[in-house]
């Protein structure tokens, strides 16, 4: 990492086991989780902008890895600039898309801040389907990425229209429409069949983490698919128009996470939001293993510390036999993390001990 938030230079070799990251709080431990992180094409898991991402006083901020892979090798490299266009190779090839790095590098990270894939807005929980999928399938990564940009252009349309409805723009918009309904079909049927497959897998881990009997329920909440996006289009004309913007479509879905039969957003508790988030977490990295035969790194953001000893242990107990590095402000770690190396992070400097 170079230039990378408080990494100037950091050149670190992360053992194929578990490698332990110790350091106070503030010194960069989950800056090198997360530009670790960053090397799978994904976006900041703190939901840092890049210009965040860049140290003081410099253009761009520079990720290099050499990713071993079922022994397939491969150099991983990332250009992020605080102006202008970031960019991404793989092998000295430019990546068209950064969410194409996860063909290379796939990870699951876990971190606190995972309580707001529970209790946070429907975006949080969007983008754990999107991104979960989009490592096992180059198909949704692509689809995905048109229908933002087909989303783009029809909100512009809208918005330029200033609220008045002419045949010029039910014209204009009948085009987009078309497009639009084209590809959320594909991105609505991919989630969907995601949610199906994994239900029962995050059911189990959420029994196994909480270490309680429950049932757990996951649905994918759209206002579109029944009757379709074209119906709801029609439906919702008038409103958009007079808003300037598109107002139904899978960019408007949510995950609806039942414990019970209660909504867990707002009926469970924080211990049982934590497992729900967990669980999710681990299910995404089953799913992962599954479509692709590959191993993800996972990666453990000082997750302990807000863990009662209990669910600690029994998450330790879930975790896949990968690669794992994981922060920790204390040193410490739960009974079953054995870690082969122990790096220490202090002021953005890092050394083995």
């Amino acid at each position: 990492m170079t230039d990378f938030r408080n990494h100037l230079r950091t050149d670190v070799e992360l053992n194929k086991q578990t490698t332990l990251v110790v350091g106070l709080n503030g010194h960069g431990k989950t800056n090198l989780i997360e530009g670790i992180h960053l090397l799978s094409g994904a976006k900041s898991f703190r939901g840092a902008k890049v210009d965040a991402l860049v140290a003081d006083g410099k253009q761009s901020a520079y990720l290099r890895a050499e990713v071993d892979q079922n022994g397939r090798s491969a150099l991983v490299e990332i250009e992020l600039a605080s102006q202008g266009r970031s960019k991404a190779q793989v092998n000295k090839q430019k990546v068209k898309r950064f969410r194409d790095l996860g063909d290379t590098v796939r990870i699951v990270v876990f971190s606190p801040d995972d309580l707001e894939i529970i209790k946070g807005p429907p975006s949080i929980r969007r983008a754990l389907l999107d991104e979960t999928i989009a490592l096992g399938s180059a198909e949704f990564r692509a689809v995905r990425t048109e229908f933002d940009q087909i989303l783009r252009q029809r909100n512009n349309l809208l918005k330029q229209a200033r609220g008045r409805h002419t045949d010029e723009l039910e014209s204009n918009l009948l085009i987009w429409d078309t497009q639009l309904i084209e590809a959320a079909e594909i991105v609505g049927n991919q989630r969907a069949n995601f949610v199906a497959s994994i239900q029962p897998v995050v059911a189990d881990f959420y029994q196994r983490v909480a270490g309680v009997t429950s049932d757990v329920a996951l649905l994918l909440d759209t206002d579109w698919r029944d009757d379709g996006l074209a119906a709801a289009l029609i439906k919702y004309r008038a409103d958009e128009v007079r808003r300037g913007m598109t107002l139904v479509g899978p960019h408007r879905d949510d995950l609806t996470i039942l414990l019970g039969s209660l909504n867990s957003r707002s009926h469970a508790s924080q211990g049982e939001q934590r497992s729900l988030a967990l669980a999710l977490r681990l299910a995404s990295y089953v799913h992962v293993e599954q479509v692709t035969g590959d191993q993800s790194v996972v990666l453990l953001d000082d997750v302990f510390s807000e863990l009662d000893e209990n669910r600690a242990r029994r998450l330790v107990e879930c975790l896949p036999d990968s690669q794992i590095i994981l922060t920790s402000a204390t040193g410490t770690v739960p009974e079953g993390i054995k870690p082969a190396h122990t790096l220490e992070v202090n002021e953005g400097q890092i050394r083995g001990r």
